[in-house]
């Protein structure tokens, strides 16, 4: 097949195109730019990654092409980023990104250069069955990244590879080496989805209103001032500014709440809080992967309301305009608003909701 890879200058999109290359495919590689903002020596963010993607690119002996989708992101992932923040919420942007920007206007790209599929170095699986795709869970469980791959659709799922789904991190690594590739070795990349790692509040504060406000305890004590109740996210302990307080024991403070429209930070001590738990939650504009084999409701399956956390036992009660009504076997810690609830039936990737709120 013509196959386009999506490669980013790391090591995972580097041995997926080297895999497809070994199969025997016609590949071509498609970097995209998504954010300009210069960094303190003038140069850009994406710099680097380019100059390590043509130096695996020569290696492979494979086209490289670049497409510019900064106005794409700004308009379909960072405004949203922005206005989810302004509501007191704390967004995902990368589930939000692989929606609209890797497999849509990035997949569109790719299309548009003649292309059968598109190939990324995301840690997931693909399995189809009479026409309908599952999406499945990775064999490196540590790296699998259905989580933010749980927005994807049916037509996005019938035109995407991801070659790296039966490895292990440590076999891509091992490859990477094994074939010579600048980026065997570097490092993972973190931080907001193609901005890039930089100090969380002030790069935020450069869109976002920063308003001074109170610290207060569960029972009304002011103790600090924070400097813009944004910028906390529930069962946060660092960044908090809190010495000790008097008359209180000697333990650490979370977020445990926030009041927006007093612009109130609430904290209470302890990371066991019982302020922080939920038995249950409601998330809208749920998104089912797989329309044709949806469960009959209620049912029961895992859910996960973060990255990297164990998916939970739950169950899905009731689904009714758009919500989703979900109860967790034992009590989940900072189910916090805006941030995506996935669930799963066993290694597949049912489908996810935007959380919108959680109760005790």
């Amino acid at each position: 097949m013509k196959i386009i890879v999506g490669i980013s200058g790391g090591v995972d999109s580097s041995v997926a195109a080297l895999l497809l290359k070994q199969q025997g495919h016609d590949v071509e590689a498609l970097f995209m730019k998504n954010w300009h903002e210069e960094t303190e020596d003038g140069g850009c963010m994406w710099e680097k990654d380019v100059e390590d993607a043509m130096q695996v690119c020569d290696k492979l002996e494979i086209p490289l092409n670049t497409v510019d989708l900064s106005r794409e992101y700004w308009d379909e992932v960072f405004t949203n980023f922005l206005d989810e923040y302004k509501a007191g919420r704390t967004p995902n942007p990368d589930v939000l990104c692989n929606q609209e920007i890797k497999f849509k206007a990035f997949l569109e790209q790719a299309v548009h250069l003649g292309a059968e599929k598109l190939a990324t170095g995301h840690y997931a699986r693909i399995n189809e069955i009479d026409g309908c795709y599952d999406l499945q869970k990775s064999i490196d469980t540590n790296k699998d990244q259905t989580y933010f791959l749980c927005r994807l659709n049916q037509q996005q799922l019938s035109k995407t590879l991801f070659p790296l789904g039966e490895l292990t991190k440590s076999e891509v690594r091992a490859l990477a080496e094994q074939n010579g590739f600048i980026t065997h070795d570097k490092k993972d990349s973190t931080g907001i989805c193609f901005i890039g790692e930089r100090p969380f509040r002030e790069f935020l504060g450069q869109y976002v209103p920063m308003t001074r406000g109170e610290i207060k305890t569960t029972e009304g004590q002011t103790i600090g001032e924070h400097s813009g109740v944004f910028f906390y996210t529930l069962g946060q302990r660092q960044g908090l500014g809190i010495g000790g307080v008097q008359g209180a024991p000697d333990e650490p403070w979370y977020v445990v709440d926030k009041d927006i429209e007093n612009n109130i930070l609430l904290v209470g001590q302890g990371h066991d809080h019982p302020l922080l738990f939920s038995t249950g939650l409601v998330a809208t504009n749920f998104h089912w992967i797989n329309e044709q084999n949806i469960p009959q409701i209620p049912f029961a399956c895992s859910g996960q309301t973060r990255y990297r956390q164990i998916a939970q036992p739950c169950m899905v009660e009731k689904v009714e305009q758009g919500k989703i009504h979900i109860r967790f076997s034992e009590p989940q810690r900072a189910v916090t608003p805006g941030q995506y609830v996935v669930l799963y039936d066993g290694a597949t990737c049912l489908g996810s909701g935007v959380i919108e709120s959680s109760w005790r």
